[in-house]
Formats: C-alpha cells, sequence, structure tokens
C-alpha cells in the first residue's frame, strides 16, 4: 500500500529534533487540521488505520514526543513530563502556523489535550479524549509502573506478540493471534542487533516511576484543565473494562460538562483503538459537529 503521508521533523527548544507524521488531506479546504497525540510508551503507529481512514477529508498530523518513534531521545530523563510534551506540541503548532485544529488524545495524549486547552481553548475546534479524565485510577497506574521501561526484547514477532498478550489479555480480552502481533508492530520496532523491541526510551519508565501520577501531569490542576474544554465539542471515550478511567469519573466529567459525548468501547480495557465501530460512530460524529460549527 502506498504510504499516505509525509515525515516532518521540528526541534524542541532544547535542540531535541522530534519527528511527525502528516496525512495532507485535501487541498481545497479551510477545515483545521487534526491533531492525534498518543500515550506514553506509544508512537505515531497507533493512528495509522485512524488518519488513513480521515485524511480523504482532513489533514492529520501525528506527532511523536521526545523518546519515542523516530523523534530524539531526551539527555535529560528529567523532561519526560507532560507540560514538556504540551510545550514541545506547541512548537509544532506554531511552526507549521497551525493557528486552530480538532485534538485527539489517547490517554497520555488526552492530559495533552487538557493542557492545551487551558493555555487558549479558542483554538481547539474539537477534543476526543480516549480512556482518560481529570482523575486518574491508582490501580491503572500501577499496573503501568508495573511493565514500562523494563527494557525487555524478543527474538521473534511471535514471541513479542505473546509477551503483549501475557500483560494486556485483560484489557482486550477478545484479541487473537494476529491481533496480538499487529499490536506488537506498532509498539515495538526491529533493531539493528536483530531482536524487537518496544520503541521508546526506557528512561521514560523511570520517570514515571518517580512522579506520582501520570508522568509529570500536575493533576490538582487537571480538573480546572478539562473545564477549560466547557465551550469545544467533546468526545469521551472509555473502554468498557479500563483500570484507568472510571465510571465514576466519567459521571463527574459528565456533570461539569452537560454537553460532552460520551462513547463506550465494550469488551475493551485500557486503551481503545479508536478502530473500534462504537469510536469510528462516535468520532466521525464530533467532526460532523466541527465541520457544521466551522462552516456556520
Amino acid at each position: 500500500m502506498d504510504q499516505r503521508f509525509t515525515d516532518g521533523f521540528w526541534h524542541s527548544a532544547d535542540g531535541l529534533k522530534l519527528h511527525y507524521r502528516d496525512y495532507p488531506g485535501p487541498s481545497d479546504t479551510d477545515q483545521p487540521p487534526i491533531l492525534c497525540m498518543h500515550g506514553l510508551t506509544r508512537n505515531a503507529r497507533d493512528f495509522t488505520l485512524l488518519a488513513e481512514r480521515l485524511s480523504p477529508e482532513w489533514r492529520v498530523i501525528v506527532p511523536e514526543m521526545r523518546g519515542r518513534g523516530d523523534s530524539d531521545y531526551a539527555d535529560d530523563a528529567g523532561t519526560y513530563d507532560v507540560s514538556q510534551y504540551v510545550a514541545d506540541v506547541e512548537a509544532l503548532l506554531a511552526e507549521l502556523g497551525i493557528e486552530r485544529f480538532v485534538a485527539i488524545g489517547t490517554s497520555l495524549g488526552g492530559l495533552m489535550t487538557m493542557m492545551l486547552a487551558q493555555r487558549g481553548a479558542e483554538r481547539i475546534a474539537g477534543a476526543v479524549l480516549n480512556d482518560i479524565g481529570p482523575a486518574i485510577e491508582p490501580g491503572g497506574l500501577e499496573k503501568i509502573r508495573s511493565y514500562v521501561g523494563q527494557g525487555r526484547s524478543f527474538p521473534t514477532w511471535m514471541h513479542a506478540a505473546r509477551a503483549l498478550q501475557e500483560t494486556h489479555s485483560d484489557a482486550h480480552p477478545g484479541y487473537q493471534l494476529e491481533d496480538w502481533l499487529q499490536a506488537a508492530k506498532r509498539v515495538m520496532v526491529l533493531g539493528q542487533n536483530g531482536r524487537i523491541s518496544f520503541d521508546y526510551d526506557m528512561a521514560i519508565g523511570d520517570t514515571f516511576r518517580e512522579g506520582e501520577d501520570a508522568g509529570g501531569a500536575p493533576a490538582d490542576n487537571l480538573w480546572l484543565a478539562f473545564e477549560s474544554l466547557a465551550d469545544t465539542p467533546l468526545l469521551l471515550v472509555r473502554g468498557e473494562l479500563s483500570d484507568l478511567l472510571s465510571p465514576d469519573t466519567v459521571r463527574q466529567m459528565k456533570t461539569r460538562n452537560r454537553a460532552m459525548e460520551i462513547a463506550t468501547v465494550p469488551k475493551t480495557g485500557h486503551a481503545p483503538t479508536l478502530d473500534e465501530p462504537e469510536a469510528v460512530a462516535a468520532i466521525d460524529a464530533l467532526l460532523a459537529r466541527v465541520r457544521t460549527q466551522e462552516n456556520a
């Protein structure tokens, strides 16, 4: 299949060369681009199917945060925190001259979406928070701490897939072996030594375990950040089995933002891939709202 994106690079304030995918979309539209932001240990490949599905009608930009994928690893592991990732993305938006966008954020990317809104919600034309909210369940964080940054490697893709299944089968109980193989190829790469390993800097795990929240997120301010999205078309996607986003937090979010739409993905934990039928329909409905408002 032909590659539908171009690779782009930008530089952070501290000199790192960071990578993004740019799915160009139609040339004759004034619609804001879609900015997709991945989770803690993930990369741009997480959004391949979503971006390919949306890019015939929307420009889709998928940055890789420092320490992931084709972005440089940080010399200072202390910069692996949400505030720094937001600053890096702000630099990308400035470089590309993007003043308004739709944000789709999975987990960490959802925290970034809320913080971007706090810094200027008027530029966010619509937002999708994927399995994340202002309150994060301690049990889910502990599970992430149990495996992040372990530095494991595998001799074959089959071994890699089995390892993912061993760790995450509770989040995706319906996955078959082919699904786990696809998941492995999203989060791992084949190295020059012939081994297959996770595609992120293992120092991210050290920083995450030292923190008391999701990798440096200012927990006390997250509800205020969430409330910055009060006037933005907003969709919350939740995995029915999520151990990071509780039903109680969802209820509180709905209380504070009555206009927020909610889509629940059945038989799925943290985090939905956004390729599930429930997520696809909900995202399409949100984008239809955005298009209507932008053209009004």
